[in-house]
């Protein structure tokens, strides 16, 4: 279809003159156009648009003549007629220049290959030199109305009611005839014709006339307003041979246009509209066809102020037609009413700022050659409005040029005028000197930007969208729909302009090969090469014209064209890898000249000028060099019978499409065959198929070289107003609904599909079932190409881009109209299938068809439109619907497994007041809601809870929100439980308007306990002297309120209870399953106050009843290895304090820096923190992982001894090292020369590997140690307890072991822990040996836990007490480690928090096999504790 692009360029006349031009009319081929002002006649020509001549009245001759008023060029193009308004026929010849004179020529580089051109070739681009004439005048003593060519003839209508008929040639030969309108019989049909005159034309004459070559008749608008039609009953046009037919009803016509190659009328009226009419070939009545006319639902402000239509014009392909009105403006159609664009709305009618433009007045307007410009005179008034503007504006007025002619420009689809691309899955555009593509660039198929999504998007969810490369959707969905730019490939410019305008183009199915035609020869372009092939050889290319159109065949281009040589008309193939040469070229010689061709599998189809359809077989010969192909001619079929004009047929296709009883699922092989012939006749689709009727040859007994092909059965029409039709020779078993389908537009009509029908499970057809289906729906762009398997329509769409750099009260054109582009768009059109599908009771087949498109990634938004669509119309309906659709709609999306999501994403898109409508047919929300609990899908579950919360009253919406909430919690959803939780507050305090916002990490109470590391600042230089073991203090970490909101609030209201109550419930019973890796990322997701929690739990839920089996759950929850017991005794019993502060980087149990003789407070409880001192600690982590089990647990009395390298003051430099020092200080050096002078021996190495070995992965260790550090603070020691021994830290079960000297512990904790430590030693002794050495390690711990005495102790001591905030070392802080800000810098977040891991969150720890190197690497990567919570 057209499409309008760019700025309209303004061409002005070079001659000084005052007069205007109104009047433009083309020549037939639309080469030269005459342009008329009062008294001047101009020849324009087309390429270059440049004026050649100009003719100017006498004043003498004027007054005589009168002003003239319209121009007709006879048909050869060598007579030019003026009507004047003294009614005058002025005829003027036009005469060429002579031998090379020229206006405007070439020039070419010295050089250039153009120079030496062959002769006559030059004339094709030049501006040629013409002179004209005027002959001696003819005076009908009338005003003329009209004028029309004929081939011999001029038709000259006066306003006294005369028809004259003059010969073009003058006064010679037979002279004019005259006839009287008067004397022709009018009637409604050709049939009640005979009973004379019926219609009274006493005064009446013809205002406007048109000739219709393919009606052989004369459409006419009389002088009152009615519609007629004139039919010649002979050859001759004499007044006793014309018969006329009117149209009933309608009596305000103004202007009319014909339609040559669909047989129609276009009659403009007062009333804005124009009628199109069509010949009944029966009755020969006209009968209307369709209007023309804007709709009040896309021009609302203007539909009924357009006045009457002032001009239509059909363009040069009789595609579309262009339509002016008395207010301005200009509007395109398609042939069948579908409307294209309007320059009375949207952009085209308002500036940027808002406000109005006035829209540009039209006096004449014309297509120029091939439809790529439109030829616009505006109007006398407006020119005059503009120029006076800028003579106010400007001191010096600008040189009077004559005011110009505007030229619009337009692309147009290939489809208009070489319909066999109608197979190809791509829009192919084209404007005078480029194409436009939408498939993708065969480079960057698969690495370009707008390809990833898609990609990415295929290999999730294993669509099978994602196809090979070479497969026929390479290019696939992504390019045809991932962007909106085209790719524009830029026509050889040495082939233009000696061939322009192109006049065919084609694109081969995978969109990569393009070919065009011009006024001679092609050339074609591959995106493979990106370069174009031309004829070498000039005179090949200027010795054949292609006639029928191009289509590639393979790697071939097929071509019907004439030979000028051999006076012709071929069929030629060229190949495209070999140059363009006729001596590579196959050539069959044809007996008519060729009028459409297209391309069937491995067949050619022809269509000639005596209306016979030609058949033809193309097959490779491999055995001959250079691939040759042969052609042989396989079945003629004679249509004349049925073709009254071989101009009427618009497109000719071979189908593998069938309508008889041999449809059934069991044979897809059919789809190779050529089964049938369709054609479009003038917007008729007919179809021949083949005749089965008479005796089948079995294709066994048939000799294959003679294989007689079927006759064709009479023709069926089809549908009518067709304007192209699509089908393709694929086949695929899973889609045969789509891809044996016949898809029609239809113009304003929308579009058909034929569908086949299929019986289910090769079960015998219902008799009374047809075998297809023809299902009109309606889309909302227009469509260019079909996508069958994908269910989509392509097209393209007019945009506009406002240009205010140019603001001012003188506003050029430029600025009148908006700079006009053409974007890709496309649609998808299932869900109008299986509705139409459904409406008529056919369930079963929308099932099938839906089912084979289950796997197309929108599937669901084609459900949901479904739903959608049926919903709007039958719940805003006025009158009762007898039959609803929705209950059948519902139960169709039923069997898919989305149905739960379609309908709530469906409700959620639609207003409130249709929701019990929709859920009367779908069924309850709660049922769907608790469906969706059923089926785990909690996200559409929360989507149902917004449509409860509006349709049920407040407590029901409450409960089932609780049970979301805490099936969201059991999962872990951690952002739909922040969501449940905002949204039970807003149900409480009823200000869902204005829901609390989502917590984030600035508000302090966001993240629990994480928050310690954050907001506290801890001295960990402390001297650990002035804190006296024995004196225990818990202390609460926050003093923030509980609630997430405080503002405004002084009691807490019932619903943030209700909430915490909820929280709480989850806690206890994370804890009582002893998930403490579950709670830890409860706490940190949802800001839960674990701390606070734990104090007011700690003698409940927060107890541990079986430390044996919380242990285990630790390993296994934690992916904590088990200790492996040690078998050699180490050789060297010094323990090297700094070199194992370097390697083992951790706070693990069996740490080599714990010695007896030091006081429990000064251990060194930090070095974790030290992560990541350089690469040889990587490198020897991963050398010594190889070592495993070789140390022996007999021995560990060794680590006891203290620290010799230093001297006496060795504890202080170990303390120094990893407590004080900051990790970018002096002290690297330090650590670097000692590990430089160490020497390690192998038992220290195989020592070391142990102890890699028996650590968990780094993440989960900093999560231990921070859930450690929790229970500290919170006062739970059952649980420091058990994690003191998954961590092996003695420090850790020292100090907790002290704390339980405190008066404040009650009796049953120690008690607890004595029993608890007592069972883990006897399972250690039977069942995990490898606990015993770190058991005998705190052998006197447990010594002095079984000796001490038991005191009693108040609960009530157990608050929090103020002054606790002052424990400064890590005693005081229970042990925990600690970091200062610069000392965190390998440490990872205590919970992997989301935001902070690429994969899997914390749910997904680093495996165990991977080496540790990594494990490091990872944590490190994590990142400090100064992370957000997303």
């Amino acid at each position: 279809m057209y499409f309008l692009t760019g700025w309209p360029r303004r061409l002005l006349c070079p001659l000084r003159s005052e007069e205007e031009p109104f009047y433009i009319q083309p020549s037939s081929q639309r080469f030269y156009f005459a342009v008329l002002s009062e008294t001047q006649l101009s020849i324009w020509f087309s390429r270059p648009s440049v004026l050649i001549v100009s003719y100017i009245e006498s004043a003498k001759a004027a007054a005589q003549f009168g002003f003239y008023q319209r121009a007709e060029w006879k048909p050869d193009d060598s007579m030019v007629a003026v009507a004047t308004a003294k009614g005058y026929i002025l005829l003027f010849d036009v005469l060429g220049g002579g031998d090379d004179k020229y206006l405007y020529e070439p020039v070419y580089p010295k050089g250039s290959p153009r120079v030496k051109v062959t002769p006559g070739y030059k004339e094709e681009q030049c501006a040629p030199a013409l002179s004209l004439e005027m002959k001696k005048p003819v005076d009908l003593e009338a005003p003329i109305t009209s004028l029309q060519t004929l081939q011999e003839d001029l038709l000259v209508c006066t306003a006294d009611g005369y028809l004259h008929v003059l010969h073009w040639d003058g006064l010679g030969g037979n002279g004019r005839k005259t006839i009287c309108l008067t004397s022709i019989p009018f009637s409604l049909d050709l049939q009640s014709a005979r009973g004379g005159p019926s219609l009274d034309l006493e005064g009446v004459y013809i205002r406007c006339m048109e000739y219709c070559v393919t009606l052989d008749g004369f459409a006419v608008v009389l002088s009152d307003g009615r519609l007629g039609f004139i039919t010649p009953l002979s050859n001759s046009i004499t007044a006793d041979q014309l018969q006329g037919v009117w149209a009933a009803d309608v009596s305000d016509g103004t202007c009319v246009a014909v339609n040559n190659k669909y047989r129609l009328m276009a009659f403009g009226c007062a009333s804005g509209s124009v009628l199109v009419y069509m010949i009944d070939t029966t009755t020969g009545s006209m009968q209307l066809s369709h209007k023309l006319e804007l709709t009040p639902k896309h021009y609302p402000d203007i539909y009924n102020k357009t006045g009457p239509v002032r001009l239509i014009c059909w363009s040069p392909d009789y595609s579309v037609a262009m339509v002016t009105w008395e207010c301005g403006g200009l509007s395109l159609w398609s042939v069948f009413g579908a409307h294209l664009i309007c320059t009375l709305g949207e952009d085209f009618a308002y500036r940027a700022d808002g406000t109005k433009k006035d829209p540009i007045k039209i006096s004449s307007m014309s297509w120029g050659a091939e439809g790529y410009h439109l030829w616009v005179l505006p109007n006398k008034q407006e020119r005059r409005r503009q120029e006076e503007q800028q003579e106010v504006e400007m001191v010096s007025p600008p040189p009077s040029l004559q005011a110009g002619i505007l030229q619009f420009h337009f692309i147009k689809s290939a489809l208009t005028v070489n319909p066999c691309t109608s197979n190809q899955e791509q829009v192919l555009l084209h404007g005078e000197d480029r194409l436009y593509l939408t498939c993708g660039d065969p480079t960057q198929v698969h690495n370009t930007t707008d390809m990833q999504p898609h990609t990415h998007l295929h290999h999730q969810d294993g669509s099978p969208l994602h196809h090979p490369p070479n497969s026929s959707l390479s290019q696939g969905l992504s390019t045809l729909l991932g962007h909106k730019h085209w790719h524009v490939v830029q026509i050889h410019s040495t082939y233009l302009e000696s061939n322009w305008p192109i006049r065919f183009a084609a694109i081969d199915t995978a969109g990569q090969c393009m070919a065009v035609a011009g006024r001679r020869g092609f050339a074609h372009y591959s995106l493979f090469t990106r370069k174009w092939k031309l004829f070498g050889n000039i005179t090949q290319e200027q010795n054949m014209t292609v006639t029928g159109g191009l289509a590639w065949w393979k790697d071939f281009v097929v071509v019907a064209c004439y030979n000028f040589i051999d006076q012709q008309e071929q069929l030629r193939l060229y190949q495209r890898s070999s140059n363009l040469d006729n001596a590579f070229a196959s050539v069959t010689k044809l007996h008519s000249d060729t009028l459409l061709l297209n391309v069937f599998r491995d067949m050619v189809i022809l269509f000639r000028a005596d209306c016979s359809i030609c058949l033809y077989s193309i097959q490779r010969k491999n055995d001959s060099p250079n691939m040759s192909i042969s052609v042989e001619l396989l079945q003629e079929v004679s249509m004349s019978r049925y073709i009254p004009h071989p101009a009427l047929v618009v497109s000719v296709t071979l189908t593998s499409v069938r309508t008889e009883t041999g449809i059934t699922l069991k044979a897809p092989q059919q789809a190779c065959m050529a089964e049938s012939i369709m054609l479009n006749l003038a917007g008729q689709l007919i179809m021949l198929q083949r005749d089965r009727s008479g005796p089948q040859v079995r294709e066994k007994e048939a000799p294959a070289n003679n294989k007689k092909l079927l006759p064709f059965c009479p023709p069926v029409v089809l549908a009518q107003c067709v304007e192209n039709v699509w089908t393709t020779c694929r086949s695929d078993r899973k889609k045969r609904h789509l891809l044996e389908a016949l898809w029609l537009s239809c113009g304003e009509a929308g579009m058909k599909v034929w569908l086949p029908l299929f019986p289910r499970d090769h079960r015998k057809p219902h008799s009374f079932l047809s075998r297809r289906i023809m299902l009109p729906f309606h889309i909302n762009i227009y469509p260019l190409a079909v996508l069958f398997e994908d269910a989509l329509v392509l097209g393209a769409t007019n945009e506009t881009v406002l240009y205010d750099g140019l603001q001012g009260s003188s506003e050029p054109m430029e600025v009148l109209f908006p700079f006009c582009t053409v974007e890709r768009t496309s649609q998808i059109y299932l869900h109008h299938i299986l509705r139409q599908l459904l409406v008529r009771n056919l369930g079963e087949q929308a099932l099938m068809l839906a089912q084979s498109c289950a796997s197309l990634p929108y599937f669901p938004h084609v459900m949901e439109l479904m739903v959608h669509v049926v919903l709007e119309e039958e719940a805003t309906s006025r009158e009762p619907i007898p039959d609803p659709l929705l209950p059948t709609v519902a139960k169709f999306i039923t069997e898919f497994p989305l149905f739960l999501q379609t309908i709530v994403h469906c409700a959620r898109k639609t207003e409130y007041a249709l929701w019990n409508y929709l859920f009367a047919a779908v069924g309850n929300p709660k049922d769907l809601f608790e469906e969706c609990l059923m089926a785990q899908d909690l996200d559409t579950a929360a989507s149902y809870l917004i449509i409860l919360q509006n349709m049920e009253v407040p407590a029901v919406s409450r409960q089932h929100a609780t049970l979301l909430f805490n099936t969201a919690l059991e999962q872990g959803k951690w952002d739909l439980c922040r969501h449940m939780i905002r949204f039970l507050k807003a149900i409480g305090s009823g200000e869902m308007e204005t829901p609390p916002p989502t917590p984030t990490t600035q508000e302090p109470s966001s993240t629990g306990g994480f928050e310690f590391f954050r907001n506290r600042s801890i001295s960990l230089s402390q001297s650990a002297d002035s804190i006296s073991t024995g004196k225990f203090n818990l202390q609460k970490t926050f003093s923030m309120p509980a609630g997430p909101s405080t503002k405004g609030r002084d009691v807490e209201c019932a619903e943030n209870m209700y909430i915490d109550m909820m929280l709480w419930r989850h806690a206890r019973h994370l804890l009582e399953q002893v998930r403490l890796r579950d709670l830890g990322c409860f706490s940190a997701q949802l800001g839960f106050e674990l701390i606070s929690w734990l104090c007011r739990e700690r003698n409940r839920v927060a107890r541990v009843d079986d430390f044996v089996l919380a242990l285990k759950r630790l390993h296994k929850d934690f992916l904590w290895p088990f200790p492996v017991s040690l078998s050699s005794p180490l050789k060297n019993g010094r323990s090297r304090a700094v070199l194992s502060t370097q390697l083992l980087k951790s706070q693990s149990a069996d740490s080599l820096l714990i010695m007896d003789t030091a006081p429990p407070q000064a251990a060194p409880s930090n070095h974790t923190w030290l992560v990541g001192l350089g690469e040889a600690t990587q490198d020897l982590d991963t050398a010594s992982s190889a070592h495993s089990n070789q140390n022996s647990p007999q021995m560990h009395d060794a680590f006891l001894s203290p620290l010799t390298n230093k001297g006496e003051d060795s504890l202080g430099s170990a303390t120094d090292l990893t407590e004080s020092s900051s990790v970018v200080d002096g002290d690297w050096m330090m650590v670097d020369e000692n590990s430089s002078t160490l020497s390690l021996s192998q038992a220290e190495l195989e020592h070391i590997s142990m102890e890699l070995a028996n650590k968990g992965p780094h993440k989960s260790q900093v999560q231990l140690r921070y859930l450690l550090h929790v229970f500290m603070e919170a006062g739970c020691l059952e649980w420091c307890i058990v994690i003191g021994l998954i961590l092996r830290d003695t420090n850790v079960i020292k100090q907790v072991i002290s704390f339980l000297e405190s008066p404040e512990v009650p009796s049953e904790t120690a008690q607890s822990i004595r029993n608890g430590l007592l069972a883990v030693d006897r399972w250690a002794s039977t069942d995990c040996p490898g606990y015993k050495p770190f058991l005998n390690l705190i052998q006197p711990q447990l010594q002095q836990l079984m000796e001490s005495a038991v005191e009693q102790v108040q609960p009530e001591a157990f608050q929090p007490t103020c002054q606790s905030s002052k424990l400064g070392g890590t005693e005081g802080l229970g042990g925990a480690a600690l970091p200062r800000p610069e000392d965190s810098r390998g440490a990872a977040a205590p919970l992997g928090l989301p935001s902070l891991e690429p994969a899997g969150g914390f749910s997904r720890p680093p495996s165990e096999d991977c080496p540790p190197e990594q494990t490091e690497e990872q944590g490190e990567e994590e990142g400090n504790y100064d992370c957000t919570l997303s």
